[in-house]
């Protein structure tokens, strides 16, 4: 038994290390050449071969459960081919154990995934953030506006923070800063600064220009004739710091897609958007999504078992790793499609991350069942 699985992990282990290194030199190759058109002074050929190197681990993140699943076809439709399975078959492994060993298997794989969601990914991503930021000046999430913040200052006032540039994921160019009276439900003051410093919970600004609201300004506009006296003041400052909720990670948070966060930044950002009455739905749902990553591979390696257990007379082994391949795409559209539909309609995040794998999974054991029924009759037959 434990030579077979030895055997086994083996075989599954090479086929698929070769599958992720074909698909990650593919997709490395076609992102080269199409970031070839960015070169110039600033971003040298050697800034795009670290950016490439950067987002080697996100794509190992994306590619490893369907690169699971097309290697674990290969190699147990070698092994079929080969005759090597009905050979475990007959020394008195059933579906069943094959299907447990073949998960035994997998778990060094989801220890991997594992370190690589929680560590080697969202380091990655925020390099990759930086180098973006400081070589092509480009931000990914960025909405023509910058960036937007809310975060409570006492029990009456509350700030709305825009950054609209970040040259670092902590040097900050031009903030606007809004404060609003939540008792009277009107606007207090306004900030702007040519630069500032995010570091340590405190937020510092260079070249200050502070307007402050001197007036109601409900009742200011409900008045047909003008203001008859100053309705704002404006002070100057070369530097003003202040505590606030918006930390370095917080920052980052806007910059990565919630999947490619860790677990304590994705909860902490959560946390924030959740004291801020702002939508958290997405994070939630990347979160189960996260938790549920090491669970795929399962799902992958139950889904290529009924595809390489039949036999087949002749050959054969092409056509498996093409249901592979289709099975892999299939999986990923759903997944994807599910994310959709599932933000569209509210559906409960745990719902929207695990309904794929759900039904990929009951598909998988409907498989592995037929196979099983149908090949029992024929054993009988053959035994008599």
């Amino acid at each position: 038994m434990r030579t077979a699985r030895r055997y086994l992990a083996s075989e599954i282990y090479r086929t698929t290390l070769g599958v992720i290194l074909v698909l990650l030199g593919l997709f490395t190759f076609f992102e080269m050449i199409d970031t070839l058109d960015n070169l110039n002074e600033r971003f040298s050929f050697l800034s795009m071969l670290y950016l490439q190197a950067l987002q080697i681990p996100t794509r190992l993140y994306d590619l490893l459960p369907i690169s699971l699943l097309i290697g674990a076809v290969i190699a147990l439709a070698g092994l079929a081919q080969r005759n090597e399975l009905v050979i475990l078959r007959v020394s008195g492994i059933s579906s069943k154990k094959l299907l447990l060993m073949l998960w035994a298997i997998t778990i060094p794989i989801m220890v991997i995934a594992t370190l690589l969601s929680e560590i080697a990914t969202p380091y990655a991503e925020e390099k990759t953030s930086e180098v973006t930021l400081s070589v092509l000046g480009k931000s990914s999430n960025k909405m023509n506006s910058g960036y937007w913040f809310r975060e409570p200052i006492d029990d009456s006032h509350y700030r709305v923070i825009n950054i609209r540039k970040l040259n670092s994921l902590n040097e900050i160019s031009t903030v606007v800063i809004f404060e609003y009276n939540t008792q009277k439900n009107e606007f207090s003051r306004m900030i702007t600064a040519q630069k500032a410093a995010l570091q340590n919970g405190i937020l510092s600004l260079d070249q200050v220009n502070i307007t402050t609201s001197l007036i109601d300004i409900q009742t200011t506009l409900s008045q047909a004739d003008a203001p008859i006296q100053q309705v704002s003041s404006i002070q100057q400052l070369n530097q003003l710091e202040f505590p606030t909720s918006l930390t370095t990670e917080r920052l980052v948070a806007t910059e990565l897609q919630p999947d490619r966060m860790s677990t304590i930044n994705l909860l902490n950002y959560i946390q924030y958007l959740e004291e801020n009455h702002l939508q958290s739905n997405r994070h939630i749902v990347a979160l189960w999504r996260k938790g549920s990553y090491p669970f795929t591979l399962l799902v992958m390696i139950t889904l290529a078992a009924p595809i390489g257990f039949v036999q087949n007379r002749k050959g054969g082994v092409g056509a498996k790793i093409f249901i592979g391949i289709l099975i892999g795409i299939i999986f990923f559209m759903a997944n994807q499609l599910a994310l959709n539909v599932g933000m569209l309609n509210n559906l409960p995040p745990w719902l929207t991350a695990l309904l794929p794998n759900i039904i990929a999974l009951t598909l998988a054991f409907t498989a592995l069942y037929l196979i099983e029924r149908r090949s029992k009759p024929s054993t009988f037959i053959h035994a008599k």
